[in-house]
C-alpha cells in the first residue's frame, strides 16, 4: 500500500552539513518550510562520506562559519558535483568566508548565500529542487522568473558591450560622424571613479535599493581597478557594488558565465581568486566613455 511515508520518501534526498548547532537549526527550517525530506545531516567533516554513500542526492546544503581543511574539500567535492551534473548545492557563508567560497565553487549550479534570510534560503532551495514536484509552484514559478529576468539582463549588457569593442558603428548614437583610426583607448581610472561615486549619491536622495542591480557598478570598479593596475577580490568587488553579498556573488557567477569577467587565481594565496574584465568588455567600457566624450554626454 502506497500512503503518506511513502510520498514523503519518494521526495528529493536532501543531505544537510553544518558547523554549528545553530546553522543546522536555521537551514532545517528552510528545508520543511519546503516540505524537503532532509534524508542525513551532520557535522561538516562528515559530509564528504555522506555523499559517496548516497546516489539519490536532490541537493545539499551546508551552513558554515568557521574555515578549516574539512570545509575546503566540502567545497571542492560540491563544485565537482555541480561540473558532472550530478545535484546542485546551497552553501550559507559568513562573510570572511566569500573568498574561498568564491574561489572553489564558481559553478553556477553552486548557490553562495551571505547573510540571508529565511526567504532567500527558501528560494535558493526551491530553485535547487525546481526539478521535483514536491517544490511549490508558486516558489518555482517565481524562482525561474528571477533567474529570466536575470539572464535576459545580462545578456543584454554583454551584447551591448561587444557591440561597443567589436565596432561602435554598430552602436553609435544616431548623429555622430564615424571616427577612422580611432584607437581603443581606456577613459582614465578618475574618470571612472568620478562616475562611481556619482552613482553612490543617488543612495542619499532615493532607497538603495530601488538601484539593487550591480552589473555595471561591478564593470565600472573593475574597469577602474585595471587600468590602475590593480587586483579585486571577489569580497571587495561584493563591497564596491554597495549589494547584499549574496546578490553580488550571484551577478558575478553570471558575468563570469557571459565572458565580460575573468577569474585569475591569486599566486600567494591559492584559497582566493582575482576578478578582472576580459578584453571584449575594457574594449566595451572604452567605447562607451569615448561616445560619451563626443556626444558631451555625462556617464552614468
Amino acid at each position: 500500500m502506497v500512503g503518506l511515508g511513502d510520498s514523503y520518501l519518494s521526495t528529493p534526498a536532501i543531505l544537510l552539513f553544518a558547523d554549528s548547532e545553530a546553522g543546522l537549526a536555521e537551514q532545517a527550517r528552510a528545508i520543511h518550510r519546503l516540505e524537503g525530506r532532509i534524508a542525513a545531516s551532520g557535522a561538516i567533516d562528515g559530509a564528504i562520506a555522506a555523499i559517496e554513500d548516497r546516489c539519490d542526492i536532490g541537493a545539499v546544503v551546508v551552513d558554515a562559519s568557521v574555515p578549516g581543511a574539512a570545509l575546503d574539500a566540502l567545497l571542492d567535492r560540491l563544485e565537482r558535483a555541480a561540473c558532472d551534473g550530478r545535484f546542485m548545492s546551497i552553501v550559507a557563508i559568513t562573510p570572511d568566508l566569500i573568498d574561498l567560497a568564491a574561489a572553489r565553487c564558481p559553478h553556477p549550479h553552486v548557490a553562495i548565500l551571505c547573510g540571508a534570510g529565511e526567504a532567500e534560503s527558501v528560494a535558493a532551495l526551491a530553485l535547487a529542487l525546481a526539478g521535483s514536484a514536491r517544490v511549490p509552484q508558486l516558489a518555482e514559478e517565481n524562482g525561474h522568473a528571477r533567474l529570466r529576468q536575470l539572464s535576459e539582463e545580462v545578456g543584454r549588457i554583454a551584447r551591448t558591450l561587444a557591440a561597443l569593442s567589436e565596432g561602435e558603428d554598430s552602436a553609435r548614437l544616431p548623429g555622430l560622424p564615424p571616427l577612422e583610426g580611432e584607437e581603443t583607448i581606456p577613459p582614465s581610472a578618475a574618470t571612472i571613479r568620478a562616475c562611481i561615486r556619482a552613482r553612490r549619491l543617488r543612495d542619499q536622495y532615493f532607497p538603495a535599493d530601488l538601484f539593487a542591480d550591480p552589473a555595471w557598478d561591478m564593470l565600472l570598479d573593475l574597469a577602474a581597478a585595471r587600468i590602475e593596475g590593480g587586483n579585486v577580490a571577489v569580497s571587495s568587488l561584493c563591497i564596491a557594488a554597495a549589494v547584499p553579498a549574496t546578490t553580488g556573488l550571484r551577478w558575478i557567477k553570471t558575468l563570469t558565465d557571459e565572458g565580460l569577467f575573468v577569474r585569475v587565481a591569486d599566486p600567494d594565496d591559492g584559497r582566493r581568486v582575482f576578478i578582472r574584465l576580459s578584453d571584449a568588455a575594457i574594449g566595451g567600457i572604452s567605447a562607451y566613455f569615448r561616445a560619451l566624450d563626443r556626444a558631451g554626454l555625462i556617464a552614468v
